[in-house]
């Protein structure tokens, strides 16, 4: 990992802190507010923990496009939680064999950035 990435990194999860730190729900209920800055907190110190170890350029850079996904996401829509995807787990092949591989390197392109590491930390 270069110096400039791990620059990019760290002020990356200051900022997820600082979102967290200022983090106020929709609702505007306490409760849900306190609950939801824990969420992001945690989220955050999952993600950049299972990720400390990478020295792939290529992997680095697809966690941090992840990330600034993700920032950008909640902070539009005023929720932390990743959005999910609306594709049914078998619906695009009823098939065997070489179609059905097929279809799922498909369903595995399809996934929006956000969601890539979502399935691992759940």
């Amino acid at each position: 990992m270069t110096a400039a990435m791990r620059g990019e990194v760290l002020c990356m999860y200051r900022r997820v802190l600082r979102i967290a730190r200022g983090w106020q729900s929709q609702s505007g209920l306490a409760q849900e507010t306190d609950a939801e800055k824990q969420y992001i907190i945690q989220e955050a110190s999952t993600l950049f923990r299972q990720n400390k170890d990478n020295t792939d350029a290529e992997l680095i850079k697809k966690c941090i496009e992840e990330c600034h996904a993700r920032i950008e996401m909640g902070l539009h829509y005023r929720i932390p939680y990743p959005r999910p995807t609306h594709l049914p787990p078998m619906g695009l092949a009823t098939q065997q064999g070489r179609k059905m591989r097929g279809q799922e390197r498909l369903r595995k392109q399809a996934r929006p950035i956000y969601l890539h590491s979502h399935d691992e930390t759940s």
